[in-house]
């Protein structure tokens, strides 16, 4: 399998060299794999650690927002200048582990299912706050009692998806935390991947309980629109003799 591994980053200068590291050391087996860092907007030594890492790994792209655009954002520009027909992505705050990569291909593998466009990292067993797993447990509710998209942990950074298939969804701002939905929208189909979770060593969580939570109450309503909205036809071409 050819991968590109997408990893959106802000403000982790302490996080992406060892974390370029780990992804490397466990592509090593792949077919082909790129690694492509998203800088978005950052104001520390982000940049400067990823150029440095850039004269060590030939396999390491680096894009950067002149702004800060957002994660979804982030993830989508690597995205569309990825060159291998799966992406792989991840958190760039080293929580979510390189070695489950190769876990997921061979779960894809395993499957055999050309329907399969995704596989979503379901982390088990959480190395956060008490306070973070539940609000995370809440709102994962909240989503399946809404959206019914079978998947136990969307806030998960770790997915293996079809590049092509990512691209044809409609985008908007948070769009990462709803791609099992909006991929089930468009026909495909998705399972959940038991990975690991790590404790975060460097830096502080973008994110605020309130906030995420104001926001994906009006993203949900969004969703509930696109689904009422999309209709799936089943096309045959007419043969010209007939």
């Amino acid at each position: 399998m050819k991968i590109s591994v997408v990893v959106p980053v802000h403000n982790e200068t302490d996080n992406v060299e060892a974390l370029i590291a780990e992804i490397d050391q466990a592509l090593s087996g792949q077919e082909a794999y790129e690694m492509i860092f998203v800088d978005d907007g950052s104001t520390d030594d982000t940049a400067a650690k990823l150029l440095g890492a850039m004269q060590i790994y030939p396999s390491l792209r680096v894009l950067k927002h002149a702004k800060s655009c957002g994660q979804s954002r982030a993830v989508h520009s690597g995205v569309l200048a990825a060159q291998y027909p799966w992406i792989a992505t991840l958190d760039g705050d080293g929580q979510n582990d390189p070695a489950d990569i190769p876990n997921l291909v061979e779960a894809y593998q395993q499957q055999n299912d050309s329907d399969l466009w995704m596989l979503a990292g379901f982390r088990h067993q959480r190395n956060d706050t008490g306070w973070r797993r539940f609000s995370s447990k809440f709102a994962n509710s909240i989503r399946q009692s809404i959206l019914h998209d079978a998947t136990p942990d969307t806030g998960c950074g770790l997915k293996l998806f079809l590049r092509d298939k990512f691209l044809a969804l409609p985008y908007f701002d948070h769009i990462h935390r709803f791609l099992p939905a909006l991929v089930q929208m468009a026909g495909g189909k998705v399972i959940s991947v038991k990975v690991g979770h790590r404790s975060r060593n460097f830096g502080v969580s973008k994110y605020g309980t309130l906030d995420r939570l104001m926001v994906g109450i009006v993203d949900i309503l969004g969703v509930v629109w696109l689904k009422k909205r999309h209709s799936l036809p089943q096309i045959s071409e007419v043969a010209r003799d007939q």
